[in-house]
């Protein structure tokens, strides 16, 4: 068998890195598309060469992972960074079959005179999963070149979650790149003149258009989660076929569910698919395994899976008194992106009878994008969606009731579990949401401040992203 000459690497190398040449700018593929709000959080991360720490970066398939890496490179290149001090390697090209990191890292040295000993560089590896062991000859290399940023990043995201936490300490740091929040669905589809931004003497900006706001909003939950999508008529017309088979499928049959010990894929799948159907449902442990005929285990086992593979996420149940229960037997099931459940079945339109749980999906994706611990409240006659808890003192901070209705300004009964919850917790404050009402009313002293879900959506990701309380 013949090896691959030393020249094709290289050449293959200098094809991936333009910037090389003296051209100074991306490919075309990645210079058409806006960059990812993301980026601002990303890029303080890749340029601090002061912290010996790799970047692993993850998230689910199709997030714009690998586009992100290439707009982080044009940000290097327009701060004035030295071309050639700057590499891109995506690990699975058949070229570099059976190369590891240093080998990689060695042809790019050669292929541009650099000395990554003596100079600092930054480094990508992409689609690192592909590389048996790579977290540990990644510490190596933060070991042996101390002036060089590595960042890696890969689709297989359980995989990577699992291996960056179990031998990445002190030498890699993680960086959740999530889906498209309801803010960036608007910036990049330059629909953000719908609505101003938030300040400070008006935290919840000024909606300019909301039909066209909500319009989106229903819009962004069928097909928003994905960049891709946005901007293809061909994907949007079968969103099944692209999300599904491209996505979700690849998760389920090649995402290394092995590594957590699952072995009936078939089993998977069909959990997957009821929990995508129910999103926003209340579930347990023991209901599945009586619907489904798996052993409580086995269903425990799934449920971790897909939440590292970031298809779902799990938030639990606290009572009227905002408090945890010792034993955590019932808790909800949201979507990591609600587009999902539109790409398993069909697409709902505002006034379809389902729209209400793709809209909590939708407000709780946003909090997806933080650590912030959200839970739900749910007592004997009453419920409240998303509930805040304290960090320290685990008690309540805030509670939102999402709905997509403005019936409840018209009916305010329907506010007493939100009422009854936030005078037990004491709490002064609740929030609802609606479907196009801004007000706000009081009842037994608690102010519940009404704003409709679009605008919602949209404050949560922008102060996020730019780290607004």
């Amino acid at each position: 068998m013949r090896n691959i000459p030393e020249k094709q690497i290289l050449a293959r190398l200098s094809s991936d890195n333009p910037w090389w040449q003296g051209q100074g700018q991306l490919q075309e593929i990645y210079r058409r598309w806006l960059p990812r709000p993301y980026l601002k959080r990303f890029q303080p991360l890749v340029e601090d060469l002061s912290v010996r720490r790799a970047i692993v970066l993850m998230g689910p398939r199709r997030v714009g992972k690998t586009v992100l890496i290439h707009h982080s490179i044009q940000e290097l290149l327009r701060k004035g960074q030295d071309p050639k001090r700057i590499c891109f390697i995506t690990v699975d090209h058949p070229l570099y079959n059976g190369l590891g990191l240093d080998e990689l890292l060695g042809h790019y040295q050669r292929a541009t005179g650099m000395d990554l000993k003596q100079s600092a560089g930054f480094v990508f590896f992409d689609e690192i999963q592909y590389l048996r062991d790579w977290e540990r000859h990644l510490k190596l290399l933060v070991d042996q070149y101390p002036k060089v940023k590595f960042i890696v990043s890969g689709s297989a995201a359980a995989a990577l979650k699992l291996k960056s936490r179990e031998s990445g300490a002190g030498r890699l740091t993680d960086f959740l790149l999530p889906p498209l929040t309801f803010y960036e669905y608007l910036v990049l589809r330059r629909l953000d003149s719908l609505i101003e931004e938030p300040s400070d003497t008006d935290p919840a900006g000024r909606v300019l258009q909301l039909d066209a706001l909500n319009q989106s909003f229903i819009h962004y939950l069928n097909m928003g989660g994905y960049p891709e999508v946005l901007f293809s008529e061909t994907i949007q017309a079968d969103p099944n076929r692209y999300i599904k088979s491209d996505i979700i499928d690849k998760v389920l049959l090649r995402d290394l569910p092995s590594l957590y010990g699952i072995q009936d894929i078939q089993e998977l799948n069909s959990l997957f698919t009821t929990l995508a159907y129910n999103t926003a449902q209340e579930v347990s442990l023991e209901k599945l395994s009586q619907g489904s005929g798996v052993a409580k285990p086995t269903i425990r086992k799934y449920l971790d899976y897909l939440e590292a593979a970031f298809l779902i996420r799990r938030i639990y149940r606290v009572d009227q008194s905002g408090k945890r229960f010792r034993r955590a037997n019932f808790f909800k099931v949201y979507l990591s992106n609600p587009s999902i459940r539109s790409a398993l079945f069909s697409p709902l339109s505002s006034e379809d009878e389902q729209i209400g749980a793709l809209v909590e999906t939708g407000i709780f994706s946003q909090w997806f994008h933080t650590d912030r611990e959200i839970h739900y409240a749910r007592w004997n006659h009453g419920e409240v969606d998303l509930v805040a808890l304290d960090d320290v003192l685990q008690h309540p901070e805030w509670a939102v009731e999402v709905k997509w209705s403005d019936r409840p300004i018209e009916k305010q009964e329907l506010l007493r579990p939100l009422v009854q919850f936030a005078t037990k917790t004491g709490l002064d404050w609740g929030l609802l949401t609606t479907r196009r009402v801004s007000c706000k009313l009081e009842q037994q002293g608690i102010t519940i401040e009404c704003i409709p879900a679009a605008q919602y959506a949209y404050i949560v990701g922008y102060n996020i992203l730019n780290d607004r309380p």
